[in-house]
């Protein structure tokens, strides 16, 4: 039990995480992709992610949580390392927030100050998380190498994002937007596929132990798939943006679920180079585990907690899917 604890926790972690990801990456990608568009089209835009963002931020929140909790030692070295792409995100986020209740209120002068808030607001969270995927992934590296890769992954995931986003609004938008939403995902979608690689080439050269996960007989042959995989995903993503664009597929969840599958499958891949590590090479999550006594009750906590925001969640969506209608805050 003592072994396991640690591994369930972890498991749950990454779940969290994942899911905050693909939920909250997608409203995310949304505000990015507010900028230079009409007012017409930014409430139209704004309507499509009203029922669902706050919510979204939940899985942060518990993942973060469940960091803390759990792995108190890797929690301490993690955010130390990272505390001011972490300030840069906590404010972005409250940038967004203030902004989507306030822009609506707001005399018409003021509106396009809310408008930029809410747009630069999405920007700074989502570069931030991606500076400190990138931090991490060098080991906190603050030289020019370091600074210079966390930059790149930092617009690498608000490509990804703008990918998410722009799936999202083919889905639930119409007309004119609904176009522009797939010249959005075809742009976005391959400069994911660079952020991609990027992080693939890194992740083994960063690591002796991570290039032996990875390239070793027959853990080679086991794992090809996974890049093979993300090849076609990527390759039928973006033949169906291009079909979609042309009028010849009706399919406009092809590239929605398509990113939502590269994020996935990238996030898997991740996953693999870094276990049993939280910290690369330095800490693993039993040196960073809490007591067994402490990770019991916690568990029971998580079984709780888990599964009602797994239920909420899946009932906001079907309440609300469906193209998006005017927004009103009424």
């Amino acid at each position: 039990m003592e072994t396991a604890l640690p591994v369930i926790f972890t498991a749950l972690m990454a779940l969290a995480m994942l899911l905050y990801v693909v939920m909250d990456g997608y409203d995310l990608g949304v505000g990015i992709l507010l900028r230079g568009v009409a007012d017409a089209d930014k409430d139209r835009m704004i309507a499509s992610i009203g029922p669902f963002w706050d919510a979204n931020e939940t899985w942060l929140v518990l993942g973060v949580g469940l960091l803390l909790v759990a792995f108190p030692m890797a929690h301490g070295v993690i955010l130390s390392s990272l505390y001011l792409p972490v300030a840069a995100m906590l404010i972005g986020l409250i940038l967004r927030c203030v902004a989507f209740d306030f822009r609506v209120k707001a005399r018409a002068a003021h509106k396009p100050l809310w408008n930029f808030a809410f747009w630069f607001g999405s920007l700074m969270a989502a570069f931030s998380q991606g500076f400190m995927l990138g931090s991490y992934i060098l080991g906190f590296r603050s030289d020019a190498v370091g600074l210079g890769f966390a930059t790149a992954i930092g617009l690498a995931l608000c490509a990804g994002y703008s990918l998410l986003g722009a799936g999202w609004l083919v889905l639930k938008a119409e007309g004119e937007l609904r176009q522009r939403a797939l010249r959005w995902a075809y742009r976005s979608l391959w400069l994911t596929g660079l952020g991609i690689a990027a992080v693939s080439v890194a992740t083994p050269w960063v690591s002796p132990r991570i290039f032996e996960k990875w390239f070793a007989l027959p853990q080679l042959l086991f794992l090809l798939p996974i890049p093979v995989v993300t090849a076609l995903v990527f390759a039928a993503t973006e033949g169906s943006i291009r079909r979609l664009r042309k009028g010849h597929s009706q399919r406009d969840w092809v590239p929605f679920a398509g990113a939502i599958i590269l994020f996935v499958l990238a996030f898997a891949g991740l996953a693999y180079s870094l276990f049993p590590y939280l910290v690369i090479d330095r800490i693993t999550i039993w040196d960073a585990a809490a007591a067994t006594g402490s990770l019991k009750i916690m568990l029971v906590g998580a079984a709780v907690t888990l599964p009602m925001i797994l239920v909420y969640t899946v009932y906001v969506y079907r309440v609300f899917w469906g193209r998006t209608a005017e927004l009103s805050y009424e």
